[in-house]
């Protein structure tokens, strides 16, 4: 099982040059990977200070060899399919081939959709997200590709130069329990990243957020590996991605061994988003992963 540091870009972490000192210090320590949030705004007690995710991206490419780096998640129904294509594509150049590709609806809809005029109905995001995925997946191939969709319209357009990494860069896609569209979705992909909402939060999208909630136990995490498993069309490699907190040895009283024994291909260890903690966890991130 591989290890990544998972880094929101708000508060402390929202100045680039951070984010970029935190991945050196992965790759130094001996981590696998370093993944950021993507978002436009974000609140939690309050508005908070949020930076660019392919910009930071960019920068943590060139400063590091061989750390798997990429967004978790990308809200592919407020981006550009082909501009977003673009952005990978180069990602992939300038990294040597180290970019995987997350994408999922995104959330807070009212914030990152509604607040700019865009539909935030879930249902509306799912088909922007699927036709975006088709185009993402060919563009970034090198094809050649028409495409007519409802929300997207590409006439013959050829991408070059194609990515490093073939056939594709691997895209994850995220699942938000206990829905079940998108462990579906992600099955037709390459890899998983599930969380768990809480029943407050589906009660009150403006509920307190309290990160350990949202973490799969290892036996909820064992189930959606064998409900994506099940609904797979191919025997390509397929990571199944848990996570917890950073300094924390699993989630909760599990342990990661847990976690590898029910399939886990990655544990994400989450940095903490509040004011004031990129000192403390620069020092947790230079320890190293902790088994």
């Amino acid at each position: 099982m591989k290890r990544a540091v998972y880094v929101p870009i708000f508060n402390d972490y929202a100045n680039p040059s951070k984010l970029v000192a935190l991945a050196v210090a992965a790759e130094d320590a001996g981590f696998d990977g370093l993944f950021i949030w993507d978002h436009l705004v974000f609140e939690s007690h309050g508005a908070l200070e949020v930076t660019d995710a392919i910009v930071a991206l960019g920068a943590i490419a060139q400063a590091t060899q061989r750390l798997r780096i990429g967004a978790l998640i990308t809200p592919l129904a407020r981006r550009r399919p082909w501009k977003f294509s673009r952005e990978m594509t180069a990602l992939d150049h300038l990294s040597g081939g180290r970019v995987v590709i997350g994408a999922g609806l995104g959330e807070p809809a009212e914030l990152e959709f509604g607040a700019f005029g865009e539909d935030p109905s879930p249902r509306v995001r799912a088909a922007k997200l699927d036709e975006a995925l088709h185009i993402v997946d060919r563009l970034t191939r090198g094809e050649s590709v028409t495409f007519e969709g409802r929300y997207h319209q590409v006439k013959d357009a050829r991408f070059a130069p194609a990515a490093i990494q073939q056939p594709r860069m691997p895209i994850w896609v995220a699942a938000s329990l206990p829905a079940r569209a998108g462990l579906r979705r992600a099955a037709r992909w390459d890899g998983v990243v599930p969380v768990q909402v809480p029943q407050s939060v589906i009660d009150n999208p403006k509920a307190p957020i309290v990160w350990p909630e949202w973490w799969l136990s290892p036996d909820l995490f064992g189930d959606t590996v064998t409900y994506v498993n099940a609904r797979r069309q191919n025997e390509t490699p397929f990571d199944h991605v848990a996570s917890g907190r950073l300094g924390d040895a699993g989630c909760g009283d599990a342990g990661l061994a847990e976690y590898a024994a029910r399939g886990a291909t990655w544990w994400l260890d989450w940095v903490d988003e509040d004011a004031g903690t990129f000192e403390r966890t620069l020092e947790m991130v230079k320890r190293g992963p902790q088994t």
